[in-house]
């Protein structure tokens, strides 16, 4: 039975107090100032009980409790390192400041929005909101799957977050790419080739095996990754398992890559007393281990991209944020890379989508986990401006008849 009763405490002071049995036959209750509030309250709380969407509050774990959880689940699911390191960021940095103490139970989907807010007043992002909330459902789903929650208040939630950001990435052009091309040469150049035509991700690029390219078939297939320490893994989806067509001048430099790359040493001896060393990575270190995605960027892609005239200038500054003079008195001029090396990947989908491909095909080839992925991407390079052109002429002359 629900029942509100007005109750006076020792303290004196008069509140109002809502009780019901819980969905386990056990008697609950709480305080409330008002009594239309309690009445509120309890009649939510019992519409809940008829769903089976309710967990009392005191039975409820805090955010960084149940966080914690999740973050153990986590781990005991061996996901990557990075991806585990990505969470705690979420839940430490974004999450806890601001409701980790508070209960699940406490926390409906105007909490959330309210959150929401919160993450953005503090000068967040609107991509680092909406990934906070995301790990935040990733919690609400966990205590749910061990009794300790009834709901996801994120699921469907509308964060309703600005998004004045051009949403188009960012793509080197033909020249800039044949410059690129012209000048690398060396270790560089087959990864600069297999990323501009193959579209691999750096992590892909960095743990891509000799056995994993078939010269014959003519296609390389993606097969793992190196995360940001170095270990070799799985990719970042189902989907990310793909063959992917090599162009003849990725065929042609591979080869001869492959005659003079690094090869890992085994720590054995063969009969000779000889180390035995094995071709692995088709991009290794000079020792044949995995390359590290900031010796790629600053040994490789950037001086490459400098070199080629591919490049912006900025002021040189100090470490206190200044201007660096020289014995002119004027600011030094730097220059500076003008990609990061997911532009590439960002070029070989836009190269496929001029030679025609259809979006399911690009979506494979990219090893986009959905179609709407790849249309969020890449959804402007598909338009057909002749015919826009056409349809913009023809409505005008339904108009005006000229």
């Amino acid at each position: 039975m629900a029942t509100v009763r007005k109750r006076k405490l020792p303290s004196g002071l008069i509140r109002w107090q809502a009780s019901y049995t819980d969905g386990a036959g056990k008697r609950r209750a709480k305080l409330f100032e008002r009594k239309s509030d309690a009445e509120a309250w309890l009649t939510e709380t019992r519409h809940d009980l008829v769903r089976g969407l309710h967990t009392p509050t005191s039975a409820s774990p805090t955010v960084n409790e149940a966080g914690a959880l999740w973050l153990k689940r986590c781990r005991e699911k061996n996901l990557e390192a990075a991806t585990i390191k990505g969470y705690e960021e979420h839940l430490y940095l974004h999450i806890a400041p601001f409701i980790g103490a508070k209960k699940l139970a406490e926390l409906p989907a105007p909490a959330i929005s309210a959150f929401a807010d919160r993450l953005r007043e503090e000068g967040r992002s609107s991509e680092m909101i909406r990934r906070a909330v995301r790990s935040l459902g990733s919690i609400f789903r966990e205590a749910r799957r061990r009794g300790m929650s009834s709901v996801d208040p994120t699921a469907g939630l509308d964060l309703d977050l600005p998004d004045r950001d051009d949403p188009r990435p960012v793509i080197p052009t033909k020249a800039e790419l044949q410059a690129i091309i012209a000048t690398a040469s060396g270790r560089w150049r087959p990864l600069i080739l297999v990323a501009i035509f193959c579209g691999l991700r750096a992590s892909e690029l960095r743990g891509l095996r000799w056995q994993d390219v078939d010269f014959e078939a003519r296609e390389i297939i993606v097969n793992q990754r190196a995360d940001v320490f170095h270990k070799i893994g799985r990719l970042k989806s189902k989907a990310a398992y793909r063959s992917v067509p090599m162009a003849p001048i990725v065929l042609n430099g591979l080869r001869e890559w492959k005659l003079v790359c690094p090869k890992r040493d085994t720590g054995k001896k063969d009969a000779t007393g000889e180390t035995i060393k094995v071709l692995e990575l088709v991009f290794p270190t000079g020792a044949g281990g995995v390359e590290s995605h900031s010796n790629l960027m600053s040994r490789g892609f950037e001086p490459l991209q400098i070199a080629a005239g591919v490049s912006n200038t900025q002021p040189e500054l100090d470490d206190g944020g200044n201007p660096v003079m020289d014995e002119a008195g004027k600011p030094k001029i730097l220059n500076v890379a003008k990609y990061g090396m997911h532009a590439l990947r960002h070029a070989c989908a836009s190269l496929w989508i001029e030679q025609g491909m259809n979006p399911k095909r690009i979506q494979k080839l990219m090893g986009h986990s959905t179609i709407q992925m790849t249309f969020d991407r890449y959804g402007h390079l598909f338009k057909d401006s002749g015919a826009d052109q056409r349809a913009a002429e023809d409505i005008q002359a339904r108009l005006l008849g000229s």
